[in-house]
C-alpha cells in the first residue's frame, strides 16, 4: 500500500490508511456528500410549489437553483488553499456550519430574495463536501482505490438527488417545505458528527530540505492554469458536464411538467427514476473504472468516445419534444456520467502537495457551468416565448443552443493533445 517517496512528491507523503479506516472515512465523507446533493436537486421537486408561493418565472426558477451554485463556485479558489494549508476534516467541518444556517434561513424565507440568500449560503457551506473527500483520498488512497472512491462518491451523491424526488414529495403534504428544511439542518449536523469522530487529523508537511523544493507551500493557482491537461478539460466540464448537471438538477423537471405535460408527482416520479438511474451508473463505474485503467482506457480516452454519444442523445431529446419523458433524460445523464471520470484525472495530474487547488480549480469551472446553465436556459426559455414560440418550441430551442456550446466544446477537447501525466 506505501507509495515510494520521489523527490517531487517528498512534501507531501501519502498516508496510506488500512481498508477498515479507508472505509470509515469514505462513509463519513459519503454521508455529507448525500446532504450536499440532496440539497442540490430539491429545487426540482420543489420547482411547482415555490413557483405557485412565490409567483416564479422560468428565468426565477432558473436563478434560484443556481444560486447554490453561485456561492458553491465562489469558494472553490480559497477553498483549495484551505485544504491544501488544513486538510479535509478542519475546513469542511467550518463549511457545513454554513450548510446548517443556509437550510434555516431557507425555511425561513418571505420572500424570493430571502430563498435566493438562502440558496447562494448553502451552495457556500457543502462547497467543501467532495473537494474536501477528494484532496483527502488522493493522499490516503492508492490510485485503484482513488477511481473506485470517486465513482462511488458520485453514486452516493447520486443517493441524495433520489432522495430529493419522491421521498421530498411524500414529505411535503405532511410536513411542507418549510420544516422539511429544520429535518435537512439535523442531517447535516449528523454528518458533521461522522467526519468529526471518523476522519484523521492532516498531517502537515515537513520543511523543505535544501535538495527538495517547498512543493506544499507554491502560492497560487498558476501552475493549475498552465496545465495544458487542465485546459483541455476545461470546456468540457462547464458546458457538458456542467449542463448535464443543471439539466438532472433542474431542467428535466419542468420540461416533463411544461413539455411532456406530466403531474408534479409524475414528475418527481420520474425524477427519481433519473436518479436511481445515475446511482446504478457510478457505482458501476466504481466497480469497472480500474480494470479500464489497467487495461488501455484512461479516462481521457472513455470520455473521447462517451460525450458524443451523450450529444447524440440530447438532440434525439429535442427533437422527440413532448415524446421525451423521464427515460430520456435519464439515458442523456447516464451517457453524460462518463465526465465523472475527469475529475481524478485532473486531480491525479498534479502533484498530492497541489490536489486541493487542482481538484477546487476544476470543480470551479463544473459549477459555475452549472449556474450558467441553470439560469442561462430559463433565460432562453422565457426570451424564446417572449419571440412568439410555444411553450415546448422555447424549451427545445434553449436546449438547441446548449447543444450548440456543448458540441464547440468536445471539438476543443479533441483538438488539444495533452495527457494526464503528473505537473
Amino acid at each position: 500500500m506505501n507509495e515510494a517517496v520521489t523527490p517531487k512528491d517528498a512534501i507531501a507523503l501519502p498516508d496510506r490508511l488500512n481498508a477498515k479506516s479507508a472505509t470509515l472515512v469514505f462513509l463519513a465523507f459519503a454521508a455529507a456528500y448525500f446532504c450536499s446533493t440532496l440539497l442540490r436537486a430539491i429545487t426540482a421537486t420543489l420547482a411547482p410549489v415555490l413557483t405557485q408561493e412565490f409567483s416564479l418565472q422560468a428565468q426565477g426558477l432558473g436563478l434560484l437553483a443556481g444560486g447554490y451554485f453561485l456561492g458553491f463556485a465562489a469558494v472553490q479558489l480559497p477553498l483549495g488553499h484551505w485544504l491544501d494549508r488544513h486538510g479535509p476534516k478542519r475546513v469542511i467541518l467550518w463549511f457545513l456550519s454554513l450548510a446548517v444556517l443556509g437550510c434555516l434561513a431557507f425555511s425561513a424565507a418571505g420572500s424570493f430574495t430571502g430563498l435566493l440568500m438562502a440558496r447562494v449560503l448553502l451552495g457556500m457551506g457543502v462547497g467543501a463536501c467532495l473537494m474536501a473527500a477528494l484532496t483527502g483520498y488522493r493522499r490516503w488512497f492508492d490510485t485503484p482505490a482513488l477511481l473506485r472512491a470517486n465513482s462511488w462518491m458520485l453514486m452516493t451523491g447520486s443517493l441524495g438527488m433520489l432522495a430529493s424526488t419522491l421521498p421530498v414529495q411524500w414529505l411535503m403534504p405532511l410536513i411542507g417545505w418549510r420544516a422539511l428544511f429544520w429535518c435537512l439542518a439535523a442531517l447535516v449536523v449528523l454528518s458533521m458528527a461522522a467526519i468529526a469522530w471518523l476522519v484523521p487529523r492532516w498531517r502537515v508537511a515537513p520543511a523543505a530540505s535544501p535538495s527538495t523544493p517547498a512543493l506544499s507551500h507554491e502560492a497560487g493557482y498558476a501552475a493549475i492554469w498552465r496545465s495544458r491537461y487542465f485546459r483541455k478539460m476545461a470546456p468540457l466540464a462547464f458546458f457538458n458536464y456542467g449542463g448535464m448537471v443543471a439539466i438532472q438538477t433542474l431542467w428535466a423537471g419542468p420540461w416533463m411538467v411544461r413539455v411532456a405535460g406530466d403531474t408534479p408527482l409524475e414528475s418527481a416520479t420520474g425524477l427519481f427514476w433519473i436518479n436511481a438511474s445515475m446511482l446504478v451508473t457510478f457505482w458501476s463505474w466504481g466497480l469497472v473504472n480500474p480494470y479500464l485503467a489497467r487495461n488501455g482506457w484512461p479516462a481521457t480516452r472513455l470520455i473521447a468516445w462517451g460525450v458524443p454519444l451523450s450529444l447524440a442523445v440530447l438532440a434525439g431529446n429535442i427533437l422527440a419534444g413532448s415524446a421525451t419523458g423521464w427515460p430520456g433524460w435519464a439515458l442523456f445523464c447516464v451517457t453524460s456520467s462518463v465526465m465523472g471520470l475527469a475529475q481524478p484525472a485532473v486531480g491525479m495530474s498534479f502533484r498530492a502537495a497541489l490536489a486541493g487547488r487542482a481538484l477546487s480549480a476544476f470543480n470551479l469551472v463544473i459549477f459555475a457551468g452549472v449556474f450558467v446553465a441553470q439560469w442561462g436556459l430559463g433565460l432562453l426559455v422565457d426570451a424564446f416565448s417572449a419571440l412568439g414560440l410555444a411553450q415546448g418550441a422555447s424549451f427545445q430551442a434553449a436546449m438547441t443552443v446548449f447543444l450548440c456550446c456543448s458540441i464547440a466544446a468536445y471539438g476543443y477537447f479533441i483538438s488539444v493533445n495533452a495527457d494526464n501525466s503528473v505537473q
